[in-house]
């Protein structure tokens, strides 16, 4: 695997102080070598792991020989789901682990995802991530925890215990706030706990092109009939929800890391907590298919593409210096004028919101229901 020739976009990246994981971590890129390219020949800084990717995974005979291993030994489908994605984790940690320590642990991560059925419920996501955290046993490990109502509280407590944290699901500015405070929280404890800082690390993961999936399908009902409506304002206005969203998020992490507050951690070794850029994929084939990369280039910030979007953005990516910071007053004009057209974000954002831990519960439902029937078949086999 090689560079493609010409620019290095992704190179440009790092110099611009946003680094970019991967979103699918599967066991045929681990053991096929491909992982390690990406971290050799790309300079791949992380990953994540997610119920749907390893749904389509245990479709696939990648798991099979394994499958078979585990339910000869008599092991529930549940404790056969965890011993896979475990695996998988910690080997793809053990990848990353030179760039973890050459980053001083700014990078190198691999993010695994709590249950989403723990989704709503504070002590079954505590109970969740910190058997994970054991079990898994490494310390480039982030616990994935949603940022529901019952999640913030989760989240405080892990980071509190020392826990890695990616928290996920972040759609609106009003509940990156209230992460940023489960994080500034969590850490004050911990130095009235008398413990250190410097080994609590988070990214708050923001997620982008979902939101203009959304917001675009109201403004298709709202643009008028006839030729006319493609240059009306709500036309106007389609595929510019997502990034303006993403842009005041970003002033909102500017001005929460920048205060007296953080100063007092910070000098005791406090580590930022990053925005992370997620669902960065390009899901409307009439937009550019790196617009959600190349718009939000900033300082202390990651960006999580699928495999399809990072190599887009290395072949044919164009970096502009802290776009991410550029154009703020006109982000806020967007998000006016979608007030005005009828279009309620805080509605948008609780929607969304929701949904996504429905799409994690039915992945993840639909990924045991397949290693449910594959690991009956192979113990139908033993007994014939």
């Amino acid at each position: 695997m090689t560079w493609p020739e010409g620019s290095k976009p992704l190179e440009e990246l790092l110099a611009c102080g946003q680094s970019y994981w991967l979103d699918n971590l599967t066991q045929h890129m681990i053991a096929g070598g491909e992982l390690k390219g990406w971290i050799r020949d790309y300079g791949l800084r992380g990953i994540t792991a997610n119920p749907t990717t390893f749904r389509e995974a245990l479709a696939s005979r990648d798991y099979d020989r394994q499958i078979e291993s585990l339910a000869r030994e008599g092991r529930s489908t549940k404790d056969i789901y965890e011993t896979l994605l475990i695996h998988d984790v910690q080997q793809a940690c053990d990848l990353l682990h030179d760039v973890y320590v050459k980053t001083d642990g700014l990078d190198g991560y691999v993010s695994l995802e709590v249950s989403p059925h723990a989704a709503y419920d504070v002590e079954s996501t505590l109970h969740e991530a910190r058997r994970y955290a054991k079990r898994v046993n490494r310390p480039n490990l982030l616990v994935k925890v949603p940022a529901t109502d019952s999640g913030i509280p989760a989240i405080e407590q892990l980071l509190f215990e020392g826990i890695g944290v990616n928290i996920t699901l972040l759609f609106s500015v009003g509940s990156y706030q209230a992460v940023i405070e489960a994080y500034l929280s969590a850490l004050e404890r911990r130095v009235t706990a008398h413990q250190p800082l410097q080994n609590v690390v988070s990214v708050a993961s923001f997620f982008v092109s979902r939101i203009d999936v959304l917001v675009d399908q109201l403004l298709q009902r709202r643009i008028p009939a006839g030729n006319g409506g493609r240059q009306s304002p709500v036309a106007r206005l389609q595929g510019r929800a997502a990034v303006a969203n993403a842009k005041l998020a970003y002033r909102t992490f500017r001005q929460a890391f920048s205060s007296d507050r953080w100063a007092r951690l910070a000098v005791k070794g406090a580590r930022v907590q990053r925005p992370l850029w997620a669902s960065t994929g390009t899901k409307n084939p009439a937009y550019r298919d790196v617009v959600y990369v190349e718009s939000l280039v900033g300082r202390d910030t990651v960006n999580t593409m699928p495999e399809a979007t990072l190599r887009a953005f290395a072949e044919h990516g164009r970096v502009v210096p802290d776009a991410v910071e550029a154009e703020l007053e006109e982000a806020e004009v967007v998000m006016l004028q979608l007030e005005k057209m009828g279009v309620n974000f805080n509605c948008v954002t609780w929607q969304l919101e929701h949904e996504g831990v429905q799409k994690f519960v039915d992945a993840y439902d639909a990924a045991v229901a397949a290693l449910d029937k594959k690991r009956g078949n192979f113990r139908l086999e033993q007994t014939a």
